[in-house]
């Protein structure tokens, strides 16, 4: 305990922390498979795969852990993200997906509007409650924040750039998209489970998105088998080996970007981004492999070994879940939860508007706040089959973060009254 009122944390070393998560997410399904008795009507009431995302989180806030110096995240999303993504597109049906309709991309664009209006909203909010806090440079850091909630990280880090942000308020803002994005993260992860309430009550049609989930399992029914040891590691080899490939092929081509005019600005789009490339090629690969008899290997699971390593990544997200940080700079926070509660209503106005599935609206908005590492996430918590929307709305965020964070980024000078 020492260890932790110091604000060291008790555990650093990351074979400990992985054997910690593994054995954690072994508790939360071993748990919520029960069928009956005390641990049901827990899981009735939190779903498991908030659990997956809570606990780490507590981890990291009583300081048993410390996810910013666990190099597991890291890990996860650069290899076991690309690797799920390349194993959910081995089954996909390519029409199935482009069934789905333009209530998906709405629903984004939906998302990108409400982070946009979102920062109006939270610095006129801020300015009446506590005006301390948009005193002065403060509409510097929330640019930031805009491209980060629209586009990723590429994009954040162009906006610190574009409007000269100074590093501390930079760090601020960096603690606020964590805190925020990963609360609403759970926010929408509390909500799936719901999903049938929730498109009863909006009116959606879902037989688009029914249809794929029913092709996807009549599929898995079709070639289901027990799989063998070959399976297994034709299974991993084909994960594994679309990342290597993947990284392997993201190298040289942001080099060579990188060659071209600067007149041209491909950073603006993410192009110079490994990670974007990354997963653009990963899922590539994926979509190009359900074209073979590789398609087969869904029936001897090859989407439940993409979902284990996608339960990884959620574990390692939460990691970085500080729940104590309220506390240290409570206005700033209470600007960012304002934020993203504008953006949360504008999207349930619209789905309710349009009678968009739940869907759309959870998957809309995480392509937009949380980008490619964790947008299929959200998607695969509905099926496994869904997580290539969810990577292609993404790709799409990335591509309109810079140009959207930077037209938020004047409109939050203007307020301001900064020359």
């Amino acid at each position: 305990m020492a260890a932790i009122a110091s604000g060291a944390p008790l555990i650093t070393n990351d074979a400990v922390v992985l054997g910690l998560l593994a054995a954690t997410l072994g508790f939360v399904f071993w748990s919520s498979s029960r069928p009956s008795g005390p641990w049901k009507k827990f899981y009735g009431i939190v779903p498991a795969l908030l659990m997956c995302y809570l606990l780490p989180a507590i981890y990291n806030s009583i300081g048993l852990i410390d996810g910013e110096t666990s190099q597991l995240y890291p890990m996860a999303r650069d290899y076991l993200l690309p690797s799920s993504l390349a194993l959910f597109c081995i089954a996909i049906d390519i029409g199935a997906i482009l069934r789905l309709g333009p209530k998906a991309i709405i629903m984004f664009l939906t998302g990108t509007l409400g982070v946009m209006l979102g920062a109006i909203v939270s610095f006129v909010a801020l300015g009446i409650i506590h005006p301390e806090t948009v005193a002065g440079d403060t509409w510097r850091g929330m640019a930031t924040l805009a491209g980060s909630w629209i586009g990723g990280g590429a994009n954040q880090a162009a906006m610190k750039e574009v409007f000269a942000v100074d590093s501390t308020l930079f760090g601020q803002f960096v603690a606020v998209d964590i805190l925020v994005a990963n609360l609403w993260m759970a926010v929408l992860l509390f909500l799936i489970p719901r999903a049938q309430a929730f498109d009863r009550w909006t009116g959606a049609d879902t037989s688009a998105i029914d249809d794929l989930k029913q092709r996807m399992e009549t599929y898995q029914a079709q070639h289901a088998r027990n799989p063998s040891l070959a399976d297994l590691m034709v299974i991993l080899g084909i994960g594994l080996g679309s990342t290597g490939l993947a990284h392997f092929l993201a190298g040289p081509l942001v080099a060579w970007i990188k060659t071209l005019p600067a007149e041209w600005r491909l950073e603006d789009f993410s192009l110079t981004s490994g990670f974007f490339w990354m997963v653009v090629l990963a899922t590539t690969i994926g979509l190009l492999l359900s074209f073979t008899r590789a398609r087969t290997l869904e029936g001897a699971g090859a989407s439940k070994v993409g979902t284990a390593m996608l339960y990884f990544l959620i574990a390692s997200i939460g990691m970085h879940m500080d729940l104590a940080a309220l506390l240290d700079k409570p206005w700033l926070f209470a600007l960012g939860l304002i934020w993203i509660l504008t953006h949360g209503t504008l999207l349930l106005l619209v789905t309710k508007l349009i009678r968009a599935p739940l869907f759309f609206m959870a998957v809309g908005s995480q392509a937009n706040i949380g980008a490619a590492a964790s947008a299929p996430v959200v998607a695969s918590a509905f099926h496994p089959a869904l997580a290539p929307v969810a990577v292609l709305l993404a790709v799409f965020g990335y591509a309109l973060g810079t140009y959207a964070a930077y037209i938020t980024g004047q409109l939050l000078r203007l307020l301001a009254g900064a020359g």
